[in-house]
């Protein structure tokens, strides 16, 4: 079992920034892959970014040049650097973790956007 822990959400202006992070209670040896997903309030959870154990990164085309994931020296650890934030960022961000064929949730953190 792994429990993931998220940090770093709240409330920014327009243009603002954000960094989310993640911290993840299991071995780097089993983890494939890290990322974001985001959930708005009335619609469906969507991929933001994620980043494999060799590094390999994806975005959503709506966060790409804004958004920036990385994993931190401990590989259990992912962030992701959110600038020129937008109103249409609004939504809580939930970490996720595939290792091996098991995918594991954080509990989510509030990221609003508004002037």
């Amino acid at each position: 079992q792994a429990q993931l822990v998220e940090s770093g959400g709240g409330l920014v202006q327009p243009g603002g920034s954000l960094r989310l992070s993640c911290v993840a209670s299991v071995s780097v040896f089993s983890i494939v892959r890290m990322g974001w997903y985001r959930q708005a309030p009335g619609k469906q959870r969507e991929l933001v970014a994620t980043i494999t154990s060799s590094g390999t990164t994806n975005y959503a085309d709506s966060v790409k040049d804004r958004f920036t994931i990385s994993r931190g020296n401990a590989k259990n650890t992912v962030y992701l650097q959110m600038n020129s934030l937008k109103p249409e960022d609004t939504a809580v961000y939930y970490c996720n973790l595939l290792r091996g064929a098991s995918v594991y949730w954080g509990q989510g953190t509030q990221v609003t956007v508004s002037s």
